[in-house]
């Protein structure tokens, strides 16, 4: 008889060892469940806005990434165009738009910059109504013309042209960087050159080989392929050191021309607000995916080369910007 109470003490001393196991092992997976996240952040697909046409460099360069993006994400991304007054009526949309990670997008500079400096248009938007995510490029300025212009031969055939007649250039809107490339020119070495505005560089291109302008301001990652198919010859890019894309086309300061350099950074951004952890899901998606080697390799491929940053360091990037478009508003009369 003692035995079998005895038996019966043991089972249900088992029995309630495992059931104390049972609920340490719920407490496990759910501690388990937190620390991959308290929510399931990315489960449908997020739209990525580009506010510049189809076919141009930001465009490219984001349609190129997003694959590898969405692999660490595990949900699509659809790449949606909303050129327009700059590449503002995207940005406006973006800085408006429910922070919830579902929607997020390109930010070019110095164009989103100087669309707030701008005191003409008077927007409430500005860099603090962003988080940013990361740098993805930074292509510099170039100038180029139709391959078969024979009023040029080189950068300084252009610019003794420019300064004894006005001269048409592309711009993808005012404040952009090939608007404040030419109007950088006009003061430092007395050119002639006049922006026409478009929204963006499929315009631009259409326009310079269609003889609608004189001259083409556009970036280094958007003149690598017309120039290799013969429609532009890239007489200079605007920077101190030749470009490893076009390492046979001079400086500007090798021309002897100065140190008159322009260039244009693309990173990614979401509106203010976002869930810090969502966020960081994101950022550290978009680490990866601008990290990857593959993708590394079909940009610099299409002339575009990656300059990742993060944190701090792209923070401070687009702060020098802000200063540096504070510091030419009288060149546009702001």
């Amino acid at each position: 008889m003692k035995k079998l109470i005895l038996s019966l003490l043991l089972i249900s001393l088992v029995a309630l060892t495992a059931c104390g196991n049972g609920g340490s092992q719920e407490t496990s997976s759910s501690k388990e469940s937190k620390a991959k996240g308290k929510s399931n952040f990315p489960n449908k697909p997020i739209t990525l806005i580009v506010s510049f046409e189809a076919g141009g460099g930001t465009d490219t360069g984001a349609r190129t990434l997003m694959p590898y993006v969405e692999k660490e994400l595990g949900v699509p991304i659809t790449v949606v165009n909303k050129p327009g007054a700059g590449g503002w009526v995207g940005w406006s949309e973006l800085a408006r738009a429910k922070p919830d990670g579902y929607t997020i997008g390109y930010i070019n500079t110095p164009n989103l910059i100087t669309g707030y400096v701008n005191p003409s248009f008077k927007r409430k938007e500005n860099l603090d109504s962003f988080e940013l995510i990361a740098n993805h490029v930074t292509d510099v300025g170039a100038i180029a013309v139709r391959k078969d212009d024979d009023r040029f031969k080189d950068i300084n055939d252009l610019v003794e042209l420019a300064k004894k007649k006005q001269l048409t250039t592309t711009s993808t809107g005012v404040g952009s960087d090939d608007h404040f490339a030419a109007v950088k020119m006009n003061k430092n070495l007395g050119t002639k050159f006049e922006a026409v505005h478009t929204k963006g560089f499929g315009e631009n291109l259409s326009n310079i080989l269609g003889g609608h302008v004189d001259v083409m301001f556009a970036n280094v990652g958007e003149v690598v392929k017309p120039q290799e198919e013969g429609q532009l010859k890239v007489l200079a890019v605007m920077l101190p050191e030749r470009s490893p894309l076009l390492p046979d086309v001079p400086t500007l300061k090798e021309a002897g021309m100065g140190d008159i350099s322009s260039a244009s950074a693309r990173g990614i951004a979401v509106p203010k607000g976002m869930d810090k952890e969502n966020l960081d899901i994101l950022r550290a998606a978009f680490e990866k995916g601008i990290k990857n080697a593959k993708h590394q390799e079909k940009m610099e491929d299409m002339g575009l080369l990656v300059d990742f940053r993060k944190g701090d360091d792209y923070t401070n990037m687009l702060k020098d910007e802000e200063a540096n478009v504070n510091n030419l508003k009288e060149l546009l009369g702001w």
